[in-house]
């Protein structure tokens, strides 16, 4: 698919109308960027439309609190080959884990919680967990007692081996469907034996362990997890088109999710994702438009403030930030084998040149299983964000090194 045509349309950073959300957009030059060079940004996104990889996208980039670059890129619909928009509205899906670490954040600021509280002080049937030890035939496996009880921060650092791809995940539940909640779902996986002593490895329980946390901001706010993000976060960021599903009035902004397929793009099935009406899965299960994500992200990178609000204290955000797992990261989810840590529900880079990435040192942030993803970079004063609804990785590391070669002071 060719997006010549649709590059006509597109304009400058300079020449776009203000952005809706409180940060401005800026001259690229007063940010210390090429208005020049940030142009390639678009021509590294170009190239995988043009290959078929990728429908379209919506890249952005700010600066020294200033947007320098905000460009959509092909179709947000290849069977009607409607253009994208900047304004679309994407599956994010782990991109919600920062925004559950932020929750869970507040709830430990207000004393409500602390990282080495055990889960079972919130939901009772975690409490004397088991680990499973693989014994004989295939996927058979005998029980022994875990040396400690689930914690919060083995949940936030994925050192919890809850259903993390092991033995004793065979033994969870079918994943939550239509009707189920997080009161509901989350006490049934208290009994499901962990895959390693929690707090010896780290492996990505990519929905059960923030889905935990997602029911014990529940508890401890006495809100349900969509209330609690919308009133504490959503709607004092300008977060106005972030939910966990689509309203109605939203549906024709929804981007297309697509599968790579050896006959191109292939539309899926289930254009949902992991968004359910009632089960509110701060694991997976947001949808958000670039520039909502650029509030969240903001406020992080400005140490927990934006638009006059306080949500965080820098403090928080510098532990929120900081490597909890040692080396444990390396190497693990498809990362670089050296040069990565993990924080409380964000990845971090430690030693950029180690890991072979071009991001600053420092930075953090997390992607989703569609291809969107978010760095924030505390060096370089930086946020970035891609939206695409197919995973690419390589898209992601092209939109990095376009965005780095960009800086010019």
């Amino acid at each position: 698919m060719k997006s010549t045509y649709w590059s006509c349309l597109l304009l400058p950073a300079l020449v776009l109308p203000l952005a809706a959300g409180s940060i401005p957009m800026g001259k690229p030059e007063d940010a210390g960027m090429s208005t020049e060079r940030l142009r390639r940004i678009h021509e590294a996104i170009e190239r995988h439309i043009d290959a078929g990889e990728i429908s379209g996208a919506v890249t952005l980039v700010a600066r020294r609190g200033r947007i320098v670059h905000f460009e959509a890129h092909g179709l947000m619909d290849i069977e009607s080959k409607r253009p994208m928009e900047k304004d679309a509205i994407f599956r994010i899906a782990s991109m919600s884990k920062p925004i559950t670490g932020v929750a869970v954040m507040m709830m430990l600021e207000e004393g409500k919680l602390r990282l080495n509280d055990p889960v079972s002080k919130f939901v009772p049937e975690f409490k004397d967990a088991k680990v499973a030890i693989p014994h004989g035939a295939p996927g058979a496996f005998y029980e022994v007692p875990a040396d400690h009880d689930l914690t919060i921060r083995d949940l936030l650092t994925h050192t919890n081996g809850l259903m993390t791809g092991g033995a004793g995940s065979k033994a969870a539940p079918p994943r939550p469907v239509e009707g189920d909640t997080l009161a509901t779902y989350i006490p049934r996986l208290g009994g499901v034996p962990l895959d390693f002593q929690p707090g010896t490895q780290w492996a990505y329980s990519g929905l059960a362990g923030p889905d935990t946390l997602s029911r014990i901001v529940e508890i401890v706010s006495g809100q349900s997890y969509d209330e609690f993000l919308r009133t504490r976060l959503f709607d004092p960021l300008g977060m106005h088109d972030t939910f966990f599903y689509p309203p109605d009035d939203r549906r024709a902004r929804m981007t297309t999710l697509y599968s790579k397929s050896a006959h191109g793009l292939v539309r899926a099935a289930n254009q949902d994702g992991f968004s359910l009406k009632s089960y509110f899965s701060g694991a997976g299960g947001l949808m958000s438009t670039a520039e909502d994500y650029l509030q969240f992200a903001q406020m992080l990178l400005n140490g927990g403030e934006l638009n006059g609000h306080r949500f965080l204290s820098p403090r928080t955000v510098e532990l929120m930030s900081s490597n909890h797992v040692g080396d444990l990261f390396n190497g693990k989810l498809g990362r670089p084998a050296h040069g990565m840590g993990y924080g409380l529900l964000v990845g971090i880079v430690e030693d950029n040149v180690a890991a072979g990435l071009r991001v600053s040192n420092g930075s953090f942030g997390w992607d989703g299983a569609y291809g969107t993803q978010t760095w924030i970079e505390p060096k370089e004063k930086m946020v970035t964000i891609v939206m695409i609804q197919t995973q690419v990785p390589v898209v992601q590391r092209d939109f990095e090194n376009a965005v780095m070669q960009a800086i010019v002071e």
